[in-house]
Order: C-alpha cells, then sequence, then structure tokens
C-alpha cells in the first residue's frame, strides 16, 4: 500500500510537472513568434521608410534641369533635415551615361572630385549605358570608394535596378558587397528609385536615386527598439541557404525551437529566422513544483508507512492473541489430562500400596517412595515445559539419591532420545521401583554395587531401555517374592507405555528390559514453540 500511494502520488507529480513545463513551451513557442512578427514589421516598416525618402529625392530631382553635386546634397539636406535613416550608408544618385557619353561625364566629375573619377568596370562591347555612382550622401572618404562603380555591370544590382524602371517604384536588390565596405565585404542591399526626365513623350531615365545598407546594421536598428530577449536571428535574401545570409545576432547558445517569418522589403522577399535556446533543465516553476511535490509524496510516503505498519502490527497483535487462547484451550484440556492420569497412577500405587501393606507405618512409607518418584518427574516435566523429555533426565533424578551417597557405580550410556510427558512418568515410576528394590535386596544395597542402565534406539518409534545390576547381594529366585514393585512395573508400567516389561531376578542381580515409545516432538512442542515466540512475529 505504501508503495503504490507512492507510485501514484508520483504520477500525479510527474503529469504536473509535465503540464507545465508543457504549458512553458507553448508560451515560450508564441513569445518567439510574437518576437518573430515584431522584428518582420520593424524591418519592413523601416525599408518602407526609405523607400518613401526615395520617392520623394526622386520628384524633386526630375524637376533639376541638371543635377549637379550641389544641388543635390542641398536637396537631399533640405528633405532630409532632422530624418535618420536607420541602418543605411546614405543616398546616392547614378546618372545613366550613354556610351558615347563617358568621356564627358568623366571630365565633368573632375570638377566634382579632386584627381577625377573613372567608370569602372570598363563597359563592354553589347552594353549600350553605364550607370555609375556619381553621387553619396554623406560625403566620406569611405563612400568615395564607391564613386565611379558602374552598378548596372553587376547582376544582383541590374535585377533591381531593371525592376524599379519597369515599375517606376522603389525595389531592393538582392545580397550584395557595398563598394564602399572595402576589405570588410559585409553583406548589404540596396533600394533603387528610378529618375525619368519630365518630358513626354520622350520620357527617358536618367539614372537612380539610391540608398545602401549594411545588413547587419540594418538587423540592428530593428533590434535596437524591440525586445529580443535571448533568441538568435538570421535574415536571408529569398531563401534559408547559408550563401543568402544577410545578417544574424546571437543571443545566446541557442538549439530550441524555430520560427521562420517571410517578408517584403521593397520588393524583395526575405526570410527572418528566429531561434529559441533549448532548455535542458527544467523552468523554476517546475523545479519548485518537483521539489514540493518531492517532498509531500515523502511525507504521504512515511505516513502511509506507519499506518500500514501500526495496521499490521494490529493484526499481528490480534492474530497473538487468538493463538494464546487457543494455547490457553489446548493447555487446559491437556492439564485436565493430566490431571487425570496422575490421578489415575495415585489411586493404582494407593490400592497397590494398601494391598501389600502390614501396617500403617509400611503402608504410609511406600506410598511417600512412590509419591515422591511422582513429583520429582512432574519437576522435569515443569521444567521442559511438559515438552520432551530425554530419557537420560528421567533416569538421573530417579537414581540422584544414591549417585550423591559415593558408595556406588552408576553407569548410563544411550543416545539423545526424548520421550511425551505421559511416557516420562511412567518410566520415571519404573526407575523409582528398580531403585528402591536394589536399595533394600540389590546392588545399592551394599558397598560397591553396580546399576548401568543403558539405552538405544529400536525404530524411528520405539527405544528399549536396560536395567543390569551386579555386585550385591545373590539372588536365591525361589526365594524372591512378587512384591508391589514388580506388579507395578508389569501392570501399570507396562500399560502405560503400550509395551510389555522383561523383568528377571538373576543370581548376580536384577536384569528390566523395558520398551517405551518415541513420539514425534510436534505432537508435544507446539505449546512450547508458540510460548517461546515473541509478539510480532
Amino acid at each position: 500500500m505504501p508503495l503504490l500511494i507512492f507510485l501514484l502520488a508520483s504520477l500525479v507529480l510527474a503529469i504536473s510537472v509535465y503540464a507545465i513545463e508543457r504549458s512553458q513551451e507553448e508560451s515560450r513557442h508564441a513569445e518567439l513568434d510574437q518576437t518573430a512578427m515584431a522584428i518582420t514589421t520593424a524591418l519592413e516598416r523601416r525599408a518602407d521608410a526609405n523607400a518613401a525618402y526615395l520617392r520623394a529625392d526622386a520628384a524633386l530631382l526630375t524637376t533639376q534641369a541638371d543635377i549637379t553635386g550641389s544641388n543635390f546634397r542641398r536637396l537631399v539636406a533640405e528633405l532630409g533635415l532632422g530624418i535618420d535613416f536607420p541602418g543605411g550608408d546614405g543616398i546616392g544618385w547614378a546618372q545613366r551615361v550613354p556610351r558615347d557619353e563617358i568621356a564627358g561625364f568623366e571630365k565633368t566629375m573632375a570638377h566634382e572630385y579632386p584627381g577625377g573619377v573613372r567608370i569602372y568596370p570598363t563597359l563592354p562591347p553589347d552594353r549600350p549605358y553605364a550607370i555609375p555612382v556619381t553621387f553619396l550622401h554623406p560625403d566620406s572618404s569611405r563612400n568615395r570608394r564607391a564613386i565611379g562603380f558602374d552598378m548596372f555591370s553587376e547582376p544582383a544590382r541590374r535585377t533591381a535596378m531593371i525592376a524599379a524602371e519597369e515599375n517606376e517604384r522603389p525595389f531592393a536588390s538582392g545580397k550584395v558587397i557595398l563598394m564602399q565596405e572595402g576589405e570588410r565585404a559585409a553583406p548589404g542591399f540596396l533600394i533603387y528609385m528610378p529618375v525619368f526626365t519630365r518630358e513626354a513623350p520622350t520620357r527617358q531615365l536618367r539614372g537612380y536615386i539610391y540608398a545602401p545598407f549594411n545588413a547587419q546594421d540594418f538587423l540592428d536598428s530593428a533590434l535596437r527598439f524591440e525586445s529580443s530577449g535571448d533568441f538568435n536571428f538570421r535574415l536571408y535574401d529569398h531563401a534559408i541557404a547559408p550563401e543568402r545570409l544577410l545578417a544574424e545576432m546571437h543571443g545566446t547558445n541557442a538549439d530550441g525551437a524555430i520560427v521562420t517569418r517571410a517578408l517584403s522589403i521593397v520588393g524583395r522577399r526575405w526570410i527572418l529566422e528566429v531561434r529559441a535556446a533549448d532548455r535542458h533543465a527544467l523552468s523554476t516553476q517546475s523545479l519548485l513544483t518537483l521539489l514540493s511535490g518531492l517532498l509531500i509524496v515523502c511525507l504521504l510516503l512515511v505516513v502511509a508507512r506507519l499506518l500500514t505498519q501500526q495496521a499490521v502490527e494490529a493484526r499481528q497483535a490480534v492474530s497473538w492473541l487468538e493463538q494464546q487462547s487457543s494455547i490457553r484451550a489446548s493447555l487446559t484440556r491437556e492439564l485436565n489430562h493430566r490431571v487425570k492420569n496422575t490421578l489415575a497412577n495415585v489411586l493404582s500405587i494407593v490400592a497397590l500400596t494398601r494391598r501389600r501393606a502390614t501396617d500403617l507405618d509400611s503402608f504410609a512409607e511406600g506410598l511417600d517412595g512412590r509419591i515422591r518418584a511422582l513429583s520429582a518427574t512432574h519437576d522435569l516435566l515443569t521444567q521442559s515445559e511438559w515438552g520432551a523429555t530425554p530419557i537420560r533426565a528421567v533416569i538421573e533424578v530417579e537414581l540422584a539419591p544414591y549417585a550423591k551417597a559415593g558408595e556406588h557405580h552408576l553407569n548410563l550410556s544411550g543416545p539423545d532420545v526424548e520421550l511425551a510427558p505421559n511416557d516420562a512418568l511412567s518410566l520415571g515410576l519404573a526407575i523409582h521401583e528398580l531403585a528402591t528394590n536394589a536399595a533394600k535386596y540389590g546392588a545399592l544395597s551394599t558397598a560397591g554395587g553396580k546399576v548401568a542402565v543403558s539405552w538405544y534406539r529400536l525404530s524411528d518409534t520405539l527405544a528399549r531401555i536396560e536395567w543390569v545390576e551386579a555386585g550385591g547381594p545373590p539372588v536365591i529366585q525361589a526365594e524372591t517374592p512378587r512384591g508391589f514393585g514388580t506388579e507395578l512395573i508389569e501392570k501399570i508400567v507396562a500399560h502405560e507405555l503400550g509395551n510389555p516389561v522383561d523383568l528377571r531376578f538373576e543370581l548376580h542381580g536384577v536384569e528390566c528390559t523395558l520398551t517405551v515409545p518415541v513420539r514425534a516432538p510436534s505432537d508435544f512442542e507446539l505449546r512450547a514453540r508458540r510460548a517461546a515466540r515473541p509478539l510480532g512475529e
């Protein structure tokens, strides 16, 4: 029962922790999705804002008859007064230069930039015009690296410019390396807005006003005002592939759930990938729940164990009391039986003693000795709690008075054989009579007399005891009267033992052979074992 309670409580605790972790994971995924949406919106908003600035600049440049460095910078400054281009590298003008006007363009640019400007790379024969970087605001040494670069010569830029011209609206390029980056070679992109002449129907492309962007700075500008948490961000151009990676930001060693969002950056498809950290450990709430739950489970286990142990002890106590009651009933019945047998033996002894007695003194003397023999054997049986009693113990008790005198030789030999209580009483009475007879007439009546008592097993259920006297007065068979002792042994003892007694009066002394039953200890030791069993076993 305690184990079952522990398992059930542990199961409930495990389900609770799993539910908390599942809820935390769903909340985490929702936060991840919300963050991806916020960053996507921020990126699109910044790109659209830049495209709007380019539209406005394009509208102003359309009104200019001639676009020079000074009026370009003035117009950009007026329009962009107090306006920041987050993540941008400024605003540039790229003029359309036909092949036959390249020399004049380079000559004019020499007045704008000391040292002159040359269009590079060289215009291929199959292309009628170039679109070089003409002006780039702010005018810095970094931005001047890009002056003169023919952007129409590079496929990613050319594709965006053609799309912008055809749609007459801003268009973003794919992943490029900005010329002003130099050796840094950081990925970037450009947004182009075409500028046309005002005349119609001969409306022609004059060039492009554009905004270059460092992709990493552009991503950082969006994350600066949005909660990025501990997520990782990767920005890809058109498709997720290592070679299309524009920018990334590491918030942590994230290798958990991923959310991807497609976004449109001024006509160009980008993909934002947001990855959360993979939590290898339980959340704080789960840990608190687990620890408190384990404490409660352990307390339940202890309480259940105590209650179960108390119930087991109560059942054992009831069982022990029932056993004791049964033992008392059995002992009462057995005691009644023993008392009846003892009284029957006493009555038989009294009757035989009275029949053989010639006067009151001889009657009292004979009765006293035999009752004492019964009492000695009773004491022996009481010490063994009326269990099995060894043959040697019964014989030693009855011969003890003669062994203490030191004038006789007593020799007892035999294996360990135990008798039932009734058989021990009968044997004790027989040995008493043989010893009394030997003390009056036989080997125990003279100094130096010898009595040898030996026993051995005949089978698993029978044992034989032999009494042999020697060294006493010679026995004359014809003159030996059959007294009370002889009659007691041959009648009462033989009847109680259930086997005949062989009593012989030889010349050298009395010899007696008794056959006694050997019973299984379980027949009479149950009481002793139960009495010795402690409470709770």
